[in-house]
């Protein structure tokens, strides 16, 4: 028991952020837009919560947790978000290629959290310095109590803030897209922007504030990984594939947030199985972290053969909206 016990907490510790960033990516394909740049705006978010926690308790006699918390959290969605402005930009008011502009952006988020992460290495001192145990700490505490209520407490109430804010949020856009009337003028633009904008709907609005609150979301993904995964530490390219693994569950979810919820925590553990087969040599370990992909692979053939509206993606995701076309 405990050996599960072990494992399932070590799955959602590695699904949470992967989670915020298929939270992010669903939002933003809700649109009709396609943004794979999502695992550079986690490096972004990352570095940024981790650069304003740094700032302030290197700056203050004595800091606190909770506005450390407050700082970062708002550094993290800012710098993220204004990736997803960037992208907005290029793709919906100039009309460039998404899939171009998304990987350009990957390739940017990345190179600039290493970027920053070398340079606040060395303005920490060097390699290993940089210290946001205050901040750490605040993210990493778990429920006062329920913690300590034996398996269910540890399965369940053992995690910090962001674990708990992923789930709720994953909640709280499953409620907005389905229940809301601007979740449902969301998914019209992603289904047909052409319809919506004759309905009155404002098309670009909706796909500028959903791509930039999107890139925010999929930030916080980073922060997770370097506050409360790390405990406030950072490692040049040490996000991996995670990223990639979120947009992948974008599709394992069939574009909805409460799959994604159970996914997240399956993708996490397909992730680290092979640290609990013993004997692997690296090529078998390299295979058993690419399960995630494979089960991905399998849900797209079943959903593309039971040809389900409710299983496929936007009808416009990817295509840009020329207004003049209508």
């Amino acid at each position: 028991m405990g050996f599960l016990v072990i494992f399932i907490q070590k799955a959602i510790g590695q699904g949470i952020g992967i989670l915020y960033g298929a939270l992010g990516e669903i939002m933003t394909e809700k649109s009709g837009n396609l943004n794979l740049g999502i695992p550079g705006m986690m490096y972004m978010g990352g570095i940024a919560g981790l650069i304003g926690a740094f700032l302030y308790e290197n700056g203050t006699a004595n800091p606190s947790g909770p506005v450390g918390l407050l700082i970062s959290f708002v550094c993290a969605f800012v710098c993220a978000a204004l990736g997803g402005l960037v992208y907005s930009v290029l793709t919906i008011t100039l009309r460039a290629n998404q899939n171009v502009t998304g990987l350009a952006l990957t390739t940017f988020g990345v190179g600039f959290g290493n970027f920053f992460g070398g340079s606040l290495a060395k303005l920490a001192g060097g390699v290993g310095q940089i210290s946001v145990a205050v901040t750490g700490a605040a993210y990493k505490t778990p429920i006062p109590g329920l913690s300590k209520f034996g398996v269910i407490g540890q399965i369940f109430f053992s995690y910090g803030f962001l674990t708990y804010l992923a789930v709720a949020l994953a909640l709280a856009l499953a409620f907005f897209l389905a229940k809301t009337r601007r979740g449902l003028n969301l998914r019209a633009v992603g289904e047909s922007p052409a319809t919506a904008d004759a309905a009155g709907i404002n098309v670009t609005a909706y796909k500028y504030l959903a791509t930039c609150l999107g890139g925010g979301i999929s930030g916080l993904g980073g922060l997770y990984f370097v506050m409360e995964y790390s405990g406030g530490t950072w490692t040049n390219n040490g996000f991996g594939d995670r990223g990639w693994l979120a947009i992948a569950l974008v599709i394992f979810a069939l574009w909805k947030p409460v799959n994604a919820i159970w996914g997240s925590i399956l993708f996490g553990g397909l992730y680290i199985l092979y640290l609990y087969i013993p004997g692997l040599d690296r090529g078998a370990q390299e295979i058993f972290k690419a399960l995630p992909y494979v089960v991905t692979i399998v849900v797209l053939v079943i959903t593309s053969l039971r040809k389900r509206r409710e299983y496929q993606p936007p009808q416009s995701l990817g295509l840009p909206y020329f207004r003049e076309e209508r």
